[in-house]
């Protein structure tokens, strides 16, 4: 990159996908990231990250430390942490989510579901009768272990939650997990949002570089709802919802909804499992939150894709 003053240049976004609990991956990426993109870009970016910070790999607890200190490590930054479906449920679980608008109690969501409960062994420990599903999902135990979509075994729930347990030094499923995570750490879940927007972002295109709309959300936005009543449900972060679409949806979340197209909006994502670039649909999730996967970033506007396993030697 140029060394040209980045206030007359288009602003840099870098977008992270999914770290599902990868320390090492994370610091490989952050350095590859610094070294990539000359410093008077990288220390005035705006930093999103996707979302699914915890679950299946090893260093949870530390992987949030790592975020947290990003402010102050790198105060010219701007820094958007988005909250995955599984950091969505890791939050119920520590009872950082608020309370449904409505008034509701979270166990009237159950209903809908309770068709799963005894094949997802939900958790019914203390604390478990004002818990939102999806934290009784996440701490869980899974009756049958394989997971047939990954080719592997289940790590304790349907989430894969058990090695985020471990890093904070509780068993899998066990109510002392909520004092055990620090305050700081609920301070962090409890903030994540659930969508961020951006109102002139740059991306390099064929036809040149466009100034768009951005959305920010970990899934998508579905298909064949109103745009403007999900963006506002998901501003307020509306828990009376059992299962967040804009968070866990695949299909009906992968496309970027027509009303969008009229005035020209990009939409980045990660949760797929996927490397995905499709027009102004950005979904960066190759991990997956694999072991042998990389984790992945893409920098606008040259939409440039920078991994964790990438051999970086000098600056571009």
């Amino acid at each position: 990159m140029s060394n040209s003053d980045p206030s007359t240049n288009p602003r840099t976004v870098i977008c992270i996908g999914d770290i599902h609990g990868y320390l090492s991956k994370l610091q490989k990426l952050w350095t590859n990231l610094e070294t990539l993109i000359d410093p008077s870009y990288f220390n005035t970016a705006l930093v999103i990250f996707l979302g699914d910070y915890c679950d299946r790999g090893p260093d949870t607890r530390q992987v949030i430390d790592f975020l947290i200190s990003l402010p102050k490590k790198y105060p010219e930054q701007k820094h958007v942490y988005l909250s995955g479906n599984h950091d969505l449920a890791f939050s119920a679980f520590v009872g950082v989510l608020p309370k449904p608008s409505d008034g509701a109690e979270f166990k009237e969501g159950w209903k809908e579901y309770e068709h799963n409960e005894e094949r997802e062994g939900w958790f019914s420990g203390d604390g478990y009768e004002s818990m939102h599903l999806q934290g009784r999902r996440w701490a869980g135990d899974i009756k049958d272990r394989f997971n047939v979509a990954k080719g592997f075994d289940y790590k304790g729930s349907i989430y894969d939650a058990a090695p985020t347990f471990h890093s904070y030094g509780v068993p899998h499923g066990s109510a002392d997990l909520v004092k055990a995570v620090p305050d700081d750490h609920k301070k962090f879940l409890a903030n994540m949002v659930w969508i961020h927007e951006e109102d002139d972002v740059s991306i390099e295109t064929e036809d040149g570089i466009k100034h768009c709309n951005l959305i920010a959300v970990h899934a998508g936005l579905e298909k064949g709802k109103n745009v403007e009543e999900q963006l506002k449900c998901l501003k307020a972060k509306d828990t009376g919802v059992s299962k967040v679409e804009a968070l866990s949806g695949r299909k009906n979340v992968w496309d970027i909804p027509q009303e969008l197209t009229e005035k020209p909006t990009i939409i980045v994502s990660g949760h797929h499992g996927k490397l995905h670039i499709d027009g102004l649909r950005l979904i960066i999730d190759e991990g997956g939150g694999l072991p042998n996967n990389p984790v992945a970033a893409i920098v606008l506007p040259s939409k440039k894709i920078v991994r964790d396993t990438d051999n970086v030697m000098k600056e571009i």
